[in-house]
């Protein structure tokens, strides 16, 4: 009999390391185009309409001129996925959206 508490451990363990890996290996691709040629690879369109339309939101609420209705007309954007990517943006501890926002807005002041 397996035992499941460590089955599930053992899951998690490998989730996280092939979630290290990719993380590594997406920081290593050198331009854009092959970004952009490595995710068509990796996700289906669906995925990649998801995370490039999260990515748009979040650009947008940081700008902070729009309403979560008013992105919604803008873009079709469930509300959902709006206050999700908003929660993500401002009160978890990830902080991932809010750094590369603040590192792209750095690097725009440079240019």
């Amino acid at each position: 009999m397996i035992d499941t508490d460590s089955e599930a451990q053992r899951r998690k363990t490998d989730e996280a390391m092939r979630l290290e890996d990719l993380s590594y290996v997406m920081t290593s691709i050198g331009d854009a185009v092959q970004m952009k040629r490595f995710l068509v690879d990796l996700c289906t369109p669906a995925e990649l309409r998801a995370i490039s339309e999260r990515w748009h939101v979040a650009k947008l609420l940081d700008q902070g001129e729009l309403s979560y209705r008013e992105i919604n007309a803008r873009t079709g954007v469930s509300t959902t996925t709006i206050g999700r990517v908003a929660r993500f943006l401002k009160e978890e501890p990830h902080k991932g959206y809010r750094s590369v926002l603040d590192r792209m807005k750095e690097t725009k002041g440079k240019t």
